[in-house]
């Protein structure tokens, strides 16, 4: 048990990036259909990935850099997240109040990845090269 953490999904970040995952894919369900391939997917997909670089950023965290790499990876895609709330409130597929509440939520996680990235030896990853 590295760092404390038995599994990647005891991470705190893990859980609210699935969490988010998770809210992002009953939102897009009301998105139009016209948005299927574009909007629709690319916003489950980003929402998503950050869960699953996370996951490999935890199992590689025996090597400082691919540790850091990954999660740099989790921040990519937790701010294409972003961008794509951005085109759907834009575009009035979600409300003010909804976009206000995935925009918090997107934001702490990304203070959590920060987090992980600033201080990997919290998380059984030896910095010393």
């Amino acid at each position: 048990m590295k760092g404390g953490y038995q599994d990647f999904k005891d991470l705190l970040a893990y859980k609210k990036a699935f969490e988010q995952g998770c809210r992002i894919f009953e939102l897009s369900l009301s998105f139009p259909k016209e948005e299927r391939y574009s909007l629709t997917d690319q916003i489950r997909r980003s929402s998503r990935s950050v869960c699953a670089n996370l996951a490999e950023a935890y199992r590689k965290r025996n090597y400082l850099k691919h540790f850091q790499l990954k999660v740099t990876d989790c921040l990519g895609e937790n701010s294409e997240t972003l961008v794509w709330l951005d085109f759907a409130k834009h575009h009035n597929y979600i409300s003010e109040n909804v976009y206000k509440e995935h925009i918090e939520l997107n934001e702490e996680i990304s203070k959590l990845l920060q987090y992980m990235y600033n201080n990997p030896e919290k998380f059984g990853v030896d910095s010393k090269p």
